[in-house]
């Protein structure tokens, strides 16, 4: 399946394979130069546990970087659900890279794919509603647009990617500009000498008043922090359809629909990204 990203991930892959590569092979793989350097190896990948794929591509790109001539045959795409015991690739390759290879490789697989695995539990219990599931930046440090594009591939949506893609303007900010009213003006500025990269000007409400004052400084979107289902009622009713409103702060899985059922547009939760236990996958060499 395609998985819609809007950020493109050649690069972002090469630079996260390399890293992680660099980290763990370092001066050389010790343990893999018992295996005879030309000896040609079959392995397969399982899942041990449902869930949904996700990192095929930096898998790929961790083998292929130590063996150009592998080969790997996939068995599900990124954003498939998969069971457990189900057979994921099989691959044909050096012994030794596979090896040294093995580690960082399942590592991008088994996070991403827990990453994606989350994002459609998360999906599924708002099925139904109008509301999407968006991720936060609470990401692993240089892994975001990794763990963004792996929300993506289990059906959630990306909030902004960074600090240099969007604006959002919080309680600091309207403290510091002197108002909402006046936090927008500027907002609008900015966005304006940044046109090419600036996505959205969103800005982050505490109650219904400053809801308020945001839809009368023509915001187009807000942020509705820590509100109560029935405040996010009524936001909704206030707000009317004129700007897209997000509801964001201790979202769990159990409150989650509850929330959803209110009208809001969007659901926040940074438990995609920064609460996610790997994915359990096994490599083993086989015949």
């Amino acid at each position: 399946m395609t998985i819609e990203f809007d950020y493109p991930l050649a690069a972002e892959i090469s630079r996260n394979v390399a890293a992680a590569l660099a980290e763990d092979v370092g001066a050389g793989d010790l343990t893999a130069s018992l295996v005879p350097g030309e000896r040609q190896v079959k392995a397969t990948v399982i899942c041990r546990e449902p869930g949904v794929l996700c990192g095929r591509a930096w898998f790929d790109e961790c083998v292929a970087r130590l063996d150009p001539s592998v080969r790997i045959t996939w068995h599900a795409a990124d954003g498939e659900r998969i069971a457990a015991n189900q057979l994921l690739c099989e691959i044909t390759g050096n012994g030794r890279a596979l090896l040294t290879a093995e580690r960082s490789a399942l590592n991008f697989l088994q996070l991403l794919s827990a990453v994606a695995s989350k994002a459609r539990i998360y999906t599924d219990a708002i099925a139904g509603t109008k509301a999407q599931v968006v991720d936060t930046r609470k990401t692993l440090p240089g892994l975001r647009i990794a763990q963004k594009y792996a929300v993506r591939a289990g059906g959630g949506g990306n909030h902004r990617l960074a600090l240099w893609d969007a604006i959002l303007i919080k309680e600091n900010h309207i403290h510091a500009a002197g108002g909402i009213a006046q936090a927008m003006d500027a907002a609008r500025k900015v966005a304006a000498s940044a046109a090419d990269r600036c996505k959205f000007i969103q800005v982050e409400v505490e109650n219904l008043d400053e809801l308020n004052q945001a839809l009368n400084a023509s915001a187009t979107m807000i942020l509705l922090d820590n509100f109560d289902n029935d405040l996010l009622r009524q936001a909704v009713a206030i707000n009317a359809g004129r700007a897209v409103l997000e509801a964001s702060g201790n979202v769990t899985l159990e409150t989650i629909r509850a929330i959803a059922e209110t009208g809001v547009d969007r659901i926040s939760v940074g438990a995609l990204t920064k609460d996610v236990k790997a994915l359990d996958l096994s490599m083993r060499f086989v015949g």
